[in-house]
């Protein structure tokens, strides 16, 4: 692998995990793709024809989302969050060990939130029966996915902070 990535936190290789993030990287590169598609086609429609396609806008949050939970379950898996090591460098192993405990404890509690409230969020959309403001679309399908996905994220911090807890990360 090119050192050059590495120094500059773009490593593309596998983290080592029992199970492979294949899946998260390939649906946040599709969420990816498909904010493009669905930004560019807004961009080119208002440009040739002065009409903005405003109800895209609640599409592209929701794929922003998306990409950006799945995102954040590789960086879990693959300990590439961002986080201020200038301190932690200078520790001496068994206390960095400990801080990156801490660290990816409050992650989990963090995410632990979001799947907690998030899960409450949905349940009361959906007995409430609301509505998207653009489009009218029930606004639990979008909302839904933010406690699904953070407990994914979840459960690749969990095997973070195993691996850590092991010395294994």
């Amino acid at each position: 692998m090119n050192n050059d990535l590495l120094e500059a936190g773009m490593a593309t290789e596998q983290p080592k995990t029992r199970v492979p993030v294949t899946l998260e990287r390939s649906l946040a590169a599709l969420s990816m793709a498909a904010l493009c598609l669905v930004t560019f086609a807004n961009v080119v429609t208002r440009y040739l024809t002065d009409v903005s396609l405003a109800f895209t806008e609640e599409y592209s949050i929701f794929l922003l989302v998306v990409m950006t939970l799945f995102g954040s379950a590789v960086a879990a898996a693959a300990d590439r969050h961002i986080r201020i090591t200038f301190l932690a460098d200078k520790l001496p192993p068994p206390v960095r060990r400990v801080t990156e405990l801490v660290a990816w404890t409050a992650a989990l509690a963090m995410f632990g939130l979001l799947v907690w409230y998030g899960g409450r969020l949905t349940y009361d959309q959906w007995r409430f029966e609301e509505t998207s403001p653009g489009l009218g679309n029930p606004q639990w399908l979008y909302t839904a996915w933010l406690p699904l996905l953070s407990a994914v994220v979840s459960l690749r911090v969990i095997g973070r902070l195993i691996r850590t807890a092991k010395g294994t990360a």
